[in-house]
């Protein structure tokens, strides 16, 4: 299987605009780091959402990749996101992520999302992801 530093080189080849790095994968799960600046934030001082969503997306596409190898084509087919609280303007964005079903063309999960430092969940999501035939 893919270690984590062959899962953040993919990325980095695949998806050169991606700001999310990965810091831990294995044993059915993930945790990416979003950083945090001004591009990141909306009026109020808080992170915008499509960034929490990003985070959560990536996190569980790299929970999969770890688990089932580098399958380029595996997509998402639905993301849900709970917002708990306002995350921190000055604290990068942390998800970990768990899968809860991993089978042969659906893979689920769950990702907590926080601001760095702080235990105190800001979104729960939920995802699926579509795995393509593998040969």
């Amino acid at each position: 299987m893919p270690t984590k530093e062959d899962i953040a080189a993919f990325l980095k080849a695949e998806f050169p605009q991606n700001k999310v790095t990965v810091e831990a994968v294995g044993g059915r799960g993930a945790t990416v780091v979003h950083p945090v600046g001004m591009a990141e934030l909306r009026p109020g001082g808080t992170v915008s959402g499509p960034v929490l969503m990003t985070t959560a997306d990536v996190a569980l596409y790299v929970a999969i990749l770890g688990e089932i190898g580098m399958v380029p084509l595996a997509v998402t087919t639905s993301l849900n996101i709970n917002f708990m609280r306002k995350p921190s303007a000055d604290r990068d964005i942390v998800g970990v992520c768990k899968l809860l079903k991993l089978g042969k063309t659906l893979a689920v999960g769950e990702v907590s999302l926080y601001s760095r430092g702080d235990d105190q969940m800001v979104a729960h999501v939920t995802g699926t992801y579509a795995i393509p035939p593998r040969r």
